[in-house]
């Protein structure tokens, strides 16, 4: 286990977690941030997002989370399904949104739970999920894997465990 891994099990493993997800979507490309050292593959594609924490609303969890890792400021506009992540030793319940900029510039940001000198966010953007799809299928988010295209993810309603 490296030291980013073992930080990384530190701060997010071996409890629940509750998380929100925000899934932003523009000119049919869908927002993400790659993280370093998660996921099967060490490199992990997710919609941003991360822990709620305690007495703090998902719309305002939402809120916070996206201002941290993308500098936008948005607006929760409906939520769409759950999502249970288990990938030992990190296991969270993900409620995803669907949420639309209305200011800020999109910068990548930080996780606040990790050391400055141990980011895991590596980088921010808007990306095509189906080029994302025919070539970094092991890297993308469950949920982004068992997504065929932008319509279906967003279309989803329940809940999901892939894995």
């Amino acid at each position: 286990m490296t030291q980013i891994d073992a930080k990384i099990s530190e701060a997010y493993g071996q409890k629940l977690r509750v998380r929100v997800c925000g899934v932003c979507i523009k000119d049919n490309q869908i927002l993400l941030v790659h993280h370093k050292s998660l996921g099967k593959t060490g490199s992990l594609w997710a919609p941003p997002g991360g822990g709620m924490e305690y007495g703090e609303s998902a719309k305002e969890a939402m809120i916070r989370e996206f201002k941290e890792e993308t500098g936008l400021t948005i607006d929760v506009k409906e939520f769409l399904f759950v999502h249970e992540y288990l990938d030992p030793p990190l296991h969270g319940i993900e409620l995803f949104f669907l949420v639309h900029p209305v200011s800020g510039e999109l910068n990548l940001g930080t996780d606040p739970e990790m050391p400055s000198d141990d980011q895991i966010l590596t980088e921010v953007g808007y990306f095509d999920l189906d080029t994302l799809r025919a070539g970094q299928l092991e890297s993308l988010h469950y949920v982004l894997q068992n997504s065929e295209s932008i319509d279906a993810l967003i279309n989803r309603k329940g809940y999901f465990k892939y894995h």
